[in-house]
């Protein structure tokens, strides 16, 4: 990251950092160091460089190959690029990433690896260069071949994704089967085992934390057999196991704009699926880019229903404020966004705000805002389980001898609420706090709240 910013600075070029899926899921004990100030630049008009119209984008162009030009020769004698010589020279690996780390484990100082750390652009002397006088050269990445083809490119044969799959994830299995193909070699490390516990571990899919307040809204959605056209957020959970109530998510706003067009397409069949359809959004998510699709919807008069999740946070990526909940990210407060009001401001007639955890309140205003002909937003408000500051006030404990063993409080999947093995329920103290969904949906008066 350090060299990215360094590359930035000194070629005036945007610079991406590719990490893979190891890296991003890894952790490991750092070393920091000291922190580096750069001097501050001041603002200098530049037209020609800022203003990308048409003439001045044509003389950008060859700024720009100029500058390509000079990050390849500097690709050349970078410490990001490395070649690490072995005792078989005749074979040569080029890799990078955790491609490399896999590579090494494999197969030591056996054969040259050139380690890429700047994957482009590269110099193509560098990679011809190292070709040079090979019986093979072996192209080891994740997941596409981008550095095959580069290489290939050049007129050099190699051996790349036919071996090493563009699909998930390599390893060191993945790399070692790989690399025994290509050189009809079984004389590496043995197969690394794959590593089981001796006990049997149960199986822990993601769920909704305990009273998390988007698990009421799933269930009614899942009782009310409705399409969802989801969004992207920790309510996407609601895709899953036990709810099912999720049909689309596909990036952040999409929901919105998903059901205009998923609407606008039904009313061409004979099927109105638009009475039974519903968009579902997080306040923060609405916020950042659902604004737009709403106002779309209202301007086009649309016939949809859509509901926004408003939780008081940024739930999924780790309760970050947003322009609705009256704080900046450093704690400033400041006069919250009201969400209504903007629903009021795109001149929507039929704006419902109803609390999360009222499953019968809920399923009534769902069954009535979809019956209609225009479009309606429902506000389902209840703050975020884990966010600061949060009292429960109650708990939920069960009345074993009242429990008919129906199952009913198991549907939605709550972490608190657990079965025993002769079928009555238990609550997990740890973590309820009390939202009271299970005691709503047990008929028999097996499940009360208590005050603590």
């Amino acid at each position: 990251t350090k060299a990215a910013y360094k590359i930035s600075e000194e070629y005036d070029t945007p610079v991406l950092l590719k990490m893979c899926t190891r890296v991003s899921h890894s952790q490991s004990v750092v070393e920091p160091e000291e922190r580096v100030v750069p001097e501050p630049k001041p603002y200098k008009k530049d037209g020609d460089k800022y203003i990308m119209m048409p003439r001045q984008a044509k003389l950008r162009h060859p700024k720009v190959e100029q500058r390509t030009a000079a990050l390849k020769l500097m690709s050349e004698k970078t410490p990001l690029n490395r070649i690490e010589k072995g005792r078989n020279n005749d074979i040569a690996i080029i890799t990078d990433s955790t491609s490399y780390q896999y590579v090494k484990e494999i197969v030591g100082h056996r054969f040259d690896i050139l380690k890429l750390g700047l994957i482009w652009p590269v110099s193509d002397k560098l990679l011809s260069d190292f070709c040079k006088k090979r019986d093979k050269v072996i192209i080891v990445e994740e997941l596409d071949g981008f550095i095959e083809d580069m290489v290939r490119a050049l007129g050099v044969e190699c051996f790349g994704k036919e071996y090493f799959s563009m699909i998930d994830e390599l390893s060191q299995n993945k790399v070692r089967k790989g690399l025994s193909r290509i050189l009809q070699d079984d004389s590496f490390l043995p197969e690394i085992p794959e590593r089981k516990a001796s006990y049997k571990v149960p199986n822990r899919p993601p769920v909704m934390c305990a009273g998390c307040p988007h698990r009421g809204l799933f269930y009614v959605l899942g009782k009310l057999k409705l399409n969802v056209i989801g969004d992207i957020g920790c309510y996407t959970l609601g895709a899953i196991e036990p709810l099912n109530a999720i049909d689309t998510t596909i990036c952040m706003g999409a929901s919105v704009s998903g059901i205009h067009g998923f609407n606008k397409a039904s009313s061409f069949t004979d099927d109105k699926k638009e009475a039974h359809t519903v968009a579902v959004i997080g306040d923060s998510t609405f916020m950042h880019t659902g604004i737009n699709s709403l106002e779309d919807l209202a301007y086009n008069r649309s016939t949809a229903t859509v509901m926004i999740l408003d939780n008081s946070t940024t739930g999924m990526t780790g309760h970050q404020d947003h322009a609705a909940t009256g704080k900046t990210l450093d704690g400033t407060e400041v006069p919250a966004i009201s969400i209504y009001r903007i629903c009021e401001a795109m001149n929507i007639k039929h704006i419902v705000e109803v609390d999360a955890f009222d499953t019968k309140e809920l399923e009534r205003v769902v069954k009535e805002e979809t019956a209609r002909d225009e479009l309606s937003v429902i506000i389902v408000c209840a703050p975020c389980a884990l966010l600061k500051g949060q009292k429960f006030p109650y708990k939920v404990r069960p009345i074993t001898e009242k429990c008919k063993k129906c199952g009913m409080c198991l549907k939605p999947g709550c972490p608190a609420v657990k079965q025993r093995e002769d079928g009555t329920i238990e609550i997990d103290d740890t973590l309820c706090n009390g939202c009271g969904l299970c005691v709503q949906l047990c008929n028999f008066g097996a499940l009360e709240k208590y005050g603590i």
